[in-house]
């Protein structure tokens, strides 16, 4: 066919469309993002993560001591620091793919390297680097107020904890936040603590909307938990709608360790990736 190359895949049901691009030769405009993540127009899916070099990265990836770069985008076109569930998915492509030496690697993100271990059950544990409380705020959802932990995961999120049902809530739309202290966005959690170390998380995504997980923010909502616990280190396992992650936060590091999974691969049509 002669087409781009992509592959679909997912970690927990957030899902993703891989290009494989190792020099850096895709033109990977916001538009053609948004057509390839439009689930009628295009493949479907939350994001879409380019697999490049990383000396053909050029200036998000300088820096990096990985040979390999996550180039992530969200749904609609904007770009992200980092995608803890797409960063399993692009770990698992670059072994199956021959492009890494062994199953213990560095990869590149606009949040900096991130550590891999790639298991033999196809799971993958990314060292998520520190999660930082950064202040409070308040979120509110269908006229309701809720208080939330702020958190920086290499991205921005704000968790809030639900008393009641948190399957009732409506994120169908975007959730109000304070925009001067989240001036370019935020990642909106909203858990029940289950038991000491087990915690069930809705989300909505700052691009892309409520999904059926977020890497990075079950990592910012075990630490904000262990925050409001009183301690700054601990260990649980995360409940989103797409399945369970499972999270350990210390002082300055993180773990979250789930699935990966490759869907399908095939080419892009070279008229519709020239027309989008």
């Amino acid at each position: 066919m002669g087409g781009i190359e992509f592959l679909k895949g997912h970690g927990t049901q957030n899902d993703f469309v891989l290009l494989p691009d190792p020099d850096g030769r895709v033109e990977l405009t916001p538009e053609r993002v948004a057509a390839l993540c439009d689930r009628r127009r295009g493949l479907g899916a939350d994001g879409v993560l380019r697999v490049v070099r990383t000396a053909a990265a050029g200036q998000p990836a300088e820096g990096s001591a990985g040979e390999w770069f996550m180039d992530y985008r969200n749904a609609d076109g904007s770009l992200a620091e980092m995608c803890g569930n797409g960063a399993r998915v692009f770990a698992r492509y670059l072994v199956e793919a021959g492009w890494v030496a062994g199953t213990e690697f560095v990869i590149g993100t606009r949040a900096g390297d991130r550590p891999v271990v790639v298991h033999q059950d196809r799971s993958v544990t990314v060292h998520m680097g520190p999660a930082t409380i950064i202040g409070s705020s308040v979120t509110r959802v269908s006229g309701r107020g809720f208080s939330g932990v702020a958190v920086d995961v290499g991205n921005p999120h704000l968790v809030s904890t639900v008393d009641g049902d948190l399957d009732g809530l409506d994120l169908s739309r975007a959730p109000g936040f304070d925009e001067d202290f989240f001036p370019h966005g935020v990642n909106l959690e909203f858990i029940q603590q289950i038991d000491e170390d087990a915690l069930r998380m809705r989300v909505y995504e700052r691009g892309v909307g409520e999904t059926r997980a977020c890497g990075t923010g079950t990592v910012a909502a075990v630490a904000a938990a262990l925050h409001v616990a009183g301690t700054d280190s601990g260990a649980a396992t995360v409940t989103v709608p797409g399945g369970t992650v499972r999270v350990t936060v210390e002082r300055g590091a993180t773990t979250l360790t789930g699935p990966a999974v490759i869907v399908a691969r095939g080419e892009l049509d070279e008229d519709w990736w020239s027309g989008s």
